[in-house]
């Protein structure tokens, strides 16, 4: 992965854009419009259409936008299995040098704010969960008690334990689980991590912001794409992923908006033998206050980077404000 520059360095080469913004800001139409000027090729920065089978519920792009133009990181993982922060960083990265050897410009575009910042910033690259491992070390701490697991945890890596409440349960297991499973403590990882960081060359990509001046302009988009998502068919495509038999709601993919809510309430339906389109109306309700929620979240990780240069989605003129701002940077990327 790469180290982002804090500001773009006068001369430097763009080494690619990125449009971000909460779900529903018009990120695929302005990425597509992006598509016919310059040549491009878009890589997806969404944990939510890395997942096969999953396309109403989240927007995925069409067959026919697909086509438009390569897009990359879509489609790539089975729900039953994750897809980390990390992962995206390595593969991210590989996908840009890939995409510059082809003389194009890397577009990337999505939401998921955690994905970005593991690209600009670097992210400790962890042993992945280990969940028989998981099971054991609580095993093991409701016979000893967690203050007892603090104290095997200060054994193996003392410093990690010194930053620890010897009662967080959260933190104490994962620490423990790192290092069972690696034999190296989870503050040596940190440590590694950040050299790998430091030495790491800068990237030099300016961000593209999509935000609303009128929260209540994105709320109403909110609220139309959930509706055409239940005309679509999200329903019946949740309860093919149910029928698979493998899926549950603890997963990465089925905690995804919308698909948790709707998951939930099938639960209950299916409990009280009431039929899967009652659940419609409040599916509804609950679909488009938790989609709200992310927007609000996903806004607060944008007001944290001061570079970003923002773009009122909600004006009429949205579309050619951003043409014009990539035209400012296309000079020296391509």
């Amino acid at each position: 992965m790469v180290k982002a520059a804090s500001h773009l360095a006068p001369g430097w080469r763009v080494d690619a854009i990125a449009l971000v913004g909460p779900t529903a800001s018009g990120k695929t139409a302005a990425a597509l419009a992006i598509a016919q000027h310059w040549p491009v090729e878009i890589i997806s920065v969404d944990s939510a259409l890395v997942y096969r089978g999953m396309d109403i519920g989240t927007a995925k792009p069409t067959a026919d936008e697909l086509a438009q133009v390569p897009h990359h990181l879509i489609d790539i993982r089975d729900p039953l299995h994750a897809y980390s922060a990390a992962e995206f960083a390595r593969d991210a990265t590989a996908l840009m040098a890939d995409i510059r050897a082809r003389g194009k410009l890397p577009l990337l575009v999505g939401g998921t704010m955690l994905y970005l910042k593991a690209l600009r910033d670097g992210i400790d690259d962890l042993p992945t969960a280990q969940p028989e491992l998981r099971a054991e070390i609580e095993q093991q701490a409701l016979a000893v008690g967690w203050p007892a697991m603090h104290a095997e945890l200060a054994k193996a890596d003392a410093i990690t334990a010194a930053r620890l409440a010897p009662n967080d349960a959260q933190r104490i297991s994962r620490a423990l689980e790192v290092w069972r499973v690696s034999g190296k403590a989870l503050s040596q990882w940190f440590a590694e991590g950040e050299a790998t960081r430091a030495a790491q060359p800068a990237l030099n990509m300016p961000l593209l912001s999509l935000e609303p001046v009128d929260r209540a302009w994105l709320h109403q988009r909110i609220a139309l794409r959930f509706d055409l998502m239940l005309a679509g068919g999200f329903l019946a495509e949740l309860q093919a992923l149910r029928a698979r038999g493998d899926l549950h709601i603890d997963l990465p993919s089925i905690r995804c908006v919308g698909y948790r809510q709707a998951w939930e309430l099938l639960d209950v339906a299916q409990a009280t033998g009431a039929s899967p389109d009652s659940i419609l109306p409040q599916l509804h309700e609950l679909g488009v206050a938790a989609t709200r929620q992310l927007a609000k979240r996903q806004l607060t990780w944008l007001r944290g980077m001061d570079e970003r240069i923002v773009i009122p989605c909600d004006a009429p003129d949205a579309l050619a404000q951003t043409l014009v701002a990539v035209k400012r940077f296309t000079a020296t990327a391509l």
